[in-house]
């Protein structure tokens, strides 16, 4: 079976170095190293309005602020559709069609849903569309067949509630959808950056991230204010590697060609860990190396993005000509699904032979 791939974001901010470790560097390298039929990336806009629906303007806003960062991070648009969530409407009645198969029960028992109506203090008042998220993430990976799907790992509980979905819908109608497989970060770190401040997952709700489009400037900031090891008051200390949010940052983004270009009195990463735990090396010394491993990594995106955002009506057209042939594809879909379940009344001539025979 070929291959075709589906990601997404919810366009609730701009994109930050969290999202980049934990999944928009892998696309980029499925982009351009694995063998695909197709390669979709979605911008959830409607997904984001279940917990955002006195706030429709935050959406509407950040929309064309993450598709600058998808094209920042080197997502091209000659291999991928790039397209909007709510601007492809057979997804929402795919959404309706699918929650027949689905209890509240089972709904409700979705870890990760369960976790994210504790973050967000839902209590009993919860929104019906937030609840059912598993199953608009159905819909979108079926519409387009997706059967690879990069999320982190608490994604995977909707991954799993998808192929259920797909599995009864099969049993019932006939052999229509596609079962899905996640492919998860090589480690947990990387599905689950921690913020600057070392407290909690890199969150836009938290103000703890590093973005994509930060400054220069506002890098700089952000890594001096990092939190490292609290009782590393003296140069001669003895410091903490693990915990320390410079070396964990350092562990994501460093090679041994960062040490030749600025500290070569260290061949490696290790090398400078152990002098670190020995005392003799200061946090500013680490927090000033991570400062330009992090340029050499946002920089180009600067430079990528500037001139996307110097041509706004390309990166529009972008994602006009992406949802358009997203639409295609998802409304193809649409027609087997109704076709399966038999509600496909005005497509042929058969709903008018049945009942020409019967009366």
């Amino acid at each position: 079976m070929s291959k075709i791939i589906l990601s997404g974001d919810r366009p609730t901010g701009r994109l930050h170095i969290g999202h980049y470790v934990g999944s928009l560097r892998n696309r980029v390298r499925m982009q351009n190293e694995e063998d695909y039929e197709k390669f979709y990336v979605m911008v959830a806009d409607a997904q984001a309005l279940t917990d955002n629906f006195d706030n429709p303007q935050k959406i509407r806003e950040n929309v064309i602020e993450v598709v600058l960062d998808y094209l920042s991070v080197g997502i091209d648009p000659n291999k991928v559709t790039i397209f909007i969530q709510s601007e492809v409407p057979a997804l929402t009645e795919l959404t309706f069609y699918y929650m027949n198969l689905v209890t509240l029960a089972r709904l409700m028992r979705n870890p990760t849903v369960k976790s994210e109506i504790s973050m967000r203090e839902f209590d009993n008042s919860i929104p019906s569309g937030f609840l059912n998220y598993p199953v608009s993430q159905a819909s979108d990976i079926t519409a387009f067949k997706a059967n690879c799907i990069p999320v982190g790992a608490d994604q995977l509980p909707m991954i799993e509630q998808t192929n259920e979905i797909v599995r009864k819908f099969n049993s019932i109608y006939g052999d229509v959808l596609v079962e899905a497989e996640a492919f998860i970060p090589k480690t947990a770190i990387e599905g689950r950056v921690p913020g600057i401040d070392g407290k909690a997952k890199m969150s836009k709700s938290l103000d703890n991230c590093i973005y994509l489009s930060d400054t220069k400037e506002e890098v700089k900031r952000k890594v001096m204010m990092m939190y490292t090891d609290p009782d590393h008051i003296k140069i001669t200390d003895p410091g903490k590697v693990e915990g320390n949010m410079v070396f964990l940052y350092l562990d994501l983004f460093v090679n041994d060609s960062h040490f030749e270009k600025y500290l070569p009195e260290y061949k490696n990463i290790d090398e400078l860990k152990n002098h670190y735990r020995q005392g003799g090396l200061g946090d500013v010394v680490i927090k000033k190396f991570l400062i330009n491993v992090l340029e050499d990594v946002l920089e180009p995106m600067r430079i990528r993005r500037k001139s996307y955002e110097d041509n706004i009506e390309r990166v529009y057209e972008i994602i006009k000509e992406g949802t358009k042939s997203a639409n295609e594809v998802a409304n193809k879909t649409l027609e087997e699904v109704k076709k399966a379940i038999g509600i496909n009344y005005f497509s042929d001539n058969t709903f008018l032979e049945e009942i020409k025979e019967k009366y």
